[in-house]
C-alpha cells in the first residue's frame, strides 16, 4: 500500500479506539495515519515510533513544504512561525496537523499517507 484514498482514513474519538488503529497498524508493521475527532476541530496523525524508523530529512521537508502549499496562512500569525504555517507539527518520526473539518482531515491524510507509507521514505532510527 502506497498511500490511503480518504474514505480509508481511520476516524477515532476515544483512546480505545485510537489503541484498536494503533495496535492493527503494529501487527501489520505499517505506520499510522489517522484522524483524531477533537472537541475543537481534527487532528491528521501519523506515527513511526513503533517501526524503528522516521522519515528522512528531504522527506521531511518536502511534506511540509506541500502541507503549507495546500493551505492558506493564517492571518495574523508569525509568518517564521512552522508550527502555525503547517497548522501543527510534522516531524521525522510522527506529527500532529490540525484541520477544520472531517473532510478536510481525511483529504489531508490521504496525501500525507503517500510520504509516510512509501518505505523508500524512511530511515532506521
Amino acid at each position: 500500500m502506497d498511500h490511503l484514498t480518504p474514505s480509508n482514513v481511520p476516524v477515532y474519538t476515544t483512546y480505545d479506539e485510537q489503541q484498536a488503529v494503533w495496535d492493527r497498524c503494529v501487527d501489520r508493521g505499517q505506520p499510522v495515519v489517522a484522524v483524531r475527532a477533537a472537541t475543537r476541530g481534527y487532528i491528521v496523525r501519523y506515527d513511526l515510533q513503533h517501526l524503528d524508523y522516521r522519515l528522512t530529512d528531504d522527506t521531511v521537508q518536502r511534506l511540509r513544504d506541500r502541507v503549507r502549499s495546500r493551505r492558506p496562512y493564517p492571518t495574523g500569525t508569525d509568518p517564521i512561525s512552522e508550527t502555525e504555517g503547517l497548522g501543527g507539527d510534522a516531524g521525522p518520526v510522527s506529527g500532529e496537523l490540525h484541520a477544520p473539518s472531517e473532510d478536510a482531515a481525511r483529504d489531508l491524510a490521504s496525501h500525507l499517507s503517500g510520504f509516510v507509507l512509501d518505505r523508500a521514505n524512511w530511515r532506521a532510527d
